[in-house]
């Protein structure tokens, strides 16, 4: 009898927790971002599409970038100050006499491209299908950019993940977010990453995946995040190269104690050498990085005026990220280290993407979007993610975050890697460590 009881009494236990599961998810809710009243009927069919240029286009670029004005940087500053001019001046000369937009279009157009309205809005994303193979596992994922990326960020990774990796491979999706590059943005306000995570969603649903694994950094890995925490029954397992904890006393005791006895608050070496002295590298640095984001979430219209309008203004205000972000020392050199790990091509691309769509200013009002009220209210920020966790510490990423601090958060932690190199953007920078950690990450989950 007693015996009896203990097993009723584990079972009761056990439902309970799954209820709690279950009650801990986000509501789906619905949505209608297009212009105007939402219409009876929706088109749910999905359309092939092609990215397109034409000599107007390339024409009206070249007119715009002859008429740029250069103001002299200060000596030495390197790229102290924001993009050094003397340095801008030889992209510029680049991107007007030698890059080949047309050539570029071609490699967009290199995988398939497709669009699909859900919600109003024209959503577009490439979905690339690994080659047919004996004895293979096919396994649906989804990549997520953020700003100021693309979907484009992902084509040095997408021919590694669609390789056989010991029997696995990846059936890849990357869609743009709305508002960016090829998606039709919002048409009314309120439109963030609860939105946007909704909408990829029924994405995957309308492309016929029940189950899926997700992957994403910057706003990628907070739409990724939302995803989990909505529908968990359809997300196998999400990987994040950039993840944030709640504040709370357990994150405050390792911020005491860590620097001393790191071993006491679940801190490893690694750990203390990323995050300490706390206040210079997470706390100072992150002031004197995030200005532009106090802009974006305030004011991105009266910003993104200018840079919708300057393609040379475009440019430096994207590319300064890609310098900075991908690793703080480069804020010393001349050349703001742009090259040390990205082809002027594959940058250029991207700021092409952004310009040919008109996409900066919607880009930057998903700042304004998410930061409408406090973060730490949101409904997302009290709901803990369940589903199968894999998490890569990049170590020139903009703030580090312990496993011990993750686990507040992500309450299965299935792999959490520090990487040897890399920064903010991970796929484009380091594709190859990118793609083995999502291979080992799902390799565990599906006990493959």
């Amino acid at each position: 009898i007693y015996l009896q009881k203990s097993v009723a009494a584990g079972g009761v236990l056990a439902y309970l927790v799954h209820k709690r599961r279950q009650i801990q998810t986000i509501p789906l809710g619905e949505g209608w971002w297009g212009a105007g009243e939402k219409p009876l009927s929706e088109d749910y069919k999905i359309y092939p599409f092609k990215v397109q240029t034409s000599d107007e286009e390339i024409r009206d670029l070249y007119e715009r970038i002859d008429k740029t004005r250069y103001t002299d940087p200060l000596e030495d500053c390197g790229f102290q100050y924001g993009f050094n001019s003397t340095y801008l001046k030889k992209v510029v000369s680049y991107w007007r006499n030698e890059f080949d937009w047309k050539k570029q279009v071609a490699v967009l157009n290199k995988y398939p491209h497709f669009k699909t309205r859900i919600e109003g809005l024209d959503i577009h994303f490439i979905h690339v299908r690994p080659p047919h193979r004996e004895n293979q596992k096919v396994v649906p994922l989804m990549l997520v950019h953020g700003w100021p990326g693309s979907f484009y960020e992902f084509y040095r990774i997408l021919p590694l993940l669609t390789q056989n990796h010991g029997g696995i491979a990846f059936e890849v999706i990357c869609p743009s977010i709305p508002g960016y590059g090829f998606s039709e943005a919002s048409h009314k306000q309120g439109f963030d990453s609860l939105a946007a995570a909704r909408i990829f969603l029924t994405l995957m649903e309308r492309l016929g995946f029940s189950q899926f694994y997700l992957q994403g950094g910057d706003w990628g890995s907070l739409i990724t995040t939302n995803m989990s925490q909505m529908k968990p029954q359809c997300v196998k397992g999400l990987h994040l190269n950039m993840f944030m904890s709640t504040r709370g006393f357990k994150v405050l005791m390792s911020l005491i104690i860590g620097p001393y006895l790191p071993f006491l608050v679940g801190l490893s070496r690694e750990d203390v050498r990323r995050l300490f002295p706390y206040m210079e590298k997470n706390i100072w640095n992150m002031l004197k990085e995030s200005g532009y984001m106090h802009i974006q979430a305030t004011k991105p219209d009266t910003a993104g005026c200018g840079l919708n309008s300057c393609p040379v203004g475009l440019a430096a205000y994207l590319l300064e990220k890609f310098s900075t972000w991908t690793d703080m020392k480069n804020r010393d050199l001349p050349d703001g280290g742009l090259e040390r790990k990205f082809s002027l091509d594959d940058l250029l691309t991207n700021v092409m993407i952004y310009w040919t769509t008109g996409s900066i200013v919607s880009s930057m009002r998903f700042y304004k979007e998410n930061f409408r009220s406090n973060p730490d209210n949101r409904v997302d920020a009290k709901t803990p993610i369940y589903v199968p966790t894999g998490l890569a510490a990049f170590p020139a990423e903009l703030m580090h975050c312990p496993k011990s601090w993750a686990q507040i958060r992500y309450r299965n932690i299935c792999s959490y890697n520090f990487m040897p190199r890399g920064g903010h953007f991970a796929a484009f920078e380091e594709p190859e460590l990118v793609a083995n950690d999502v291979v080992q990450f799902v390799k565990k989950v599906e006990k493959f």
